[in-house]
């Protein structure tokens, strides 16, 4: 750096170390007027130092490979400034696992994040839900932090930044396991698993946002996008509580566009929360705290109106999806369709393909079990029952009816999955019925020509509560140390729950701190249509 203020003594910034071998800018001039070779040079060796002082390894600050160090693309320059996203300025990473899928938001001039861009996940292992021990191949879920010491320049899959798994939560449930990384080489075992170029794209983003200031950037690891659609096809997995708190971090970010504080308390996440008195403690009750009452509303808003949908998608008949499938991960399809056709058991003792030329994929790839590459269809080896939907309330709630044998009007309601070759039949020979019958009598209609046609009615959002406006929500947390009992194992609750309150009933508790929802009479109404 001080090599970078003799060659522009003119932009006249001040620099000073935050404790983590980053060093942060002072004074008013954009770093953005620096040569981008300086920038580059500057940011990898300050984690360079980094890395080596976190495992005292001082003989390796001279050993900064190339590949760390190379610049952003004009394209994502050019994208940057197109999005009025400074090149400094600090990134926050999601990832989704079912979709595969990974995305890089970054902070605009407006001081809030937007999606910069969404990266094809090539593999990731295990299957939905939580990492737990050590071996498990699982992928991690959660909120996890990211600083300049767990960025990997020498990693042997390319490059690589390490999640910092086990966190606050994991370890207050005792889970297990290290070296959880997002790195290149599309391989995985427990890891998020990219193609190299997209690694460096990647690992280029957090760079400059170290840089830049940012001590660390969040990731927040999800099964899948947390929309009713997708909440109502998973809610008889055993992860499916754990889903629920996830989600409510979710929430905050999707109303604030801002990076939640995160904290553990009781055993359970808690987002955007300050103790009204005490500390937060990973393994302790939650003592009674604070959420700023804007961002507590928007969210509360937020979280009715998802178990409302939730609910009419449960009532339709929404199909579940099964919780073992019998696959090892997921592949993003644009990675399946890059593998040449045919499959063979490695030796490793797993199924592999090998990629097609070209593709950037390295030579032979592990796939997850069951995964065809001449089928596209399908995410990790699992066909997607229903597309992901938005939770917008304007987007349209879709019809996922249950399939029975039965013809009659209920049948009919909720029928499930028709294709549209077979609906037309039907609907040929229904009407040639109806005109032989009118044909043979005129006095009277038979009762399901009458009822057959009966459209599914359509389900408005849930109106909105009005409350007294307060400067902060207090809220208590449940005092439970387990996990279980703070949260419904089960989604009867989930679906109870989304029926509007009576505004004459303000309701004390906000999210992110609910209580126990005892199980109803929900459940066992609609068992048997699930």
């Amino acid at each position: 750096m001080i090599g970078a203020a003799l060659l522009r003594p003119h932009l006249k910034d001040t620099y000073f170390s935050n404790g983590v071998g980053i060093l942060q800018r002072g004074g008013g001039s954009s770093l953005n007027r620096q040569s981008g070779f300086v920038r580059t040079l500057t940011a990898s060796a300050a984690i360079a130092i980094a890395v080596a002082l976190a495992g005292c390894q001082t003989n390796q600050l001279a050993q900064i490979p190339s590949k760390a160090m190379q610049p952003l693309s004009r394209d994502m320059i050019a994208r940057l400034s197109q999005k009025s996203m400074p090149v400094e300025s600090p990134i926050l990473v999601r990832v989704f696992k079912e979709e595969s899928e990974l995305e890089v938001w970054k902070q605009d001039t407006s001081g809030r994040f937007a999606l910069l861009k969404t990266y094809p996940i090539c593999r990731w292992s295990g299957k939905l839900g939580p990492k737990r021990k050590q071996g498990d191949r699982q992928a991690p879920e959660g909120f996890y932090s990211v600083g300049p010491g767990q960025m990997n320049p020498n990693s042997k899959y390319y490059l690589a930044f390490n999640l910092g798994f086990p966190n606050a939560f994991d370890k207050a449930h005792g889970r297990t396991g290290a070296f959880l990384m997002v790195h290149g080489d599309c391989s995985s075992s427990g890891c998020y698993s990219m193609t190299d170029n997209q690694m460096a794209e990647i690992y280029a983003l957090g760079r400059e946002a170290f840089l830049g200031g940012q001590n660390s950037f969040q990731v927040q690891a999800f099964p899948f996008r947390m929309t009713p659609v997708n909440m109502a096809k998973h809610r008889n997995n055993p992860n499916f509580a754990f889903w629920r708190m996830l989600k409510q971090g979710n929430d905050h970010f999707e109303v604030t566009r801002l990076e939640p504080k995160v904290d553990v308390c009781g055993k359970q996440y808690v987002f955007n929360a300050t103790p009204v008195y005490g500390t937060f403690r990973p393994r302790m009750a939650c003592p009674n705290y604070r959420i700023p009452t804007a961002i507590a509303a928007a969210v509360r808003e937020k979280s009715e109106r998802d178990r409302y949908n939730f609910a009419a998608l449960v009532n339709r008949g929404m199909r579940t999806v099964a919780v073992n499938t019998g696959s090892d991960g997921g592949m993003h399809p644009t990675f399946v369709a890059k593998l040449q056709p045919g499959t063979f058991i490695d030796t490793t003792g797993r199924p592999a393909a090998y990629a097609r030329p070209g593709s950037g994929l390295p030579k032979l790839v592990r796939l997850p079990r069951h995964l065809d590459p001449d089928s596209t269809s399908a995410i990790g080896g699992r066909p997607r029952l229903t597309q992901v939907a938005s939770a917008d309330p304007s987007q349209p709630i879709p019809t996922a009816q249950r399939e029975t044998s039965s013809g009659n009007f209920f049948a009919n309601m909720f029928r499930f999955g028709r294709q549209p070759a077979e609906s037309n039949k039907r609907t040929a020979d229904t009407a040639a019925t109806k005109r032989q019958a009118a044909a043979r009598t005129t006095r009277s209609r038979s009762t399901s020509e009458r009822y057959s046609a009966a459209p599914v009615p359509a389900v408005r959002p849930a109106p909105a509560r009005s409350e007294p406006t307060r400067h902060v929500a207090s809220v208590r947390n449940p005092s439970s140390s387990d996990q279980s009992s703070a949260l419904p194992r089960d989604a009867s609750a989930f679906a109870k729950a989304s029926t509007p309150a009576q505004s004459g009933n303000p309701r004390p508790v906000m999210p992110g701190a609910q209580p126990v929802l005892a199980p109803g009479s929900f459940e066992s109404r609609w068992y048997g249509m699930r």
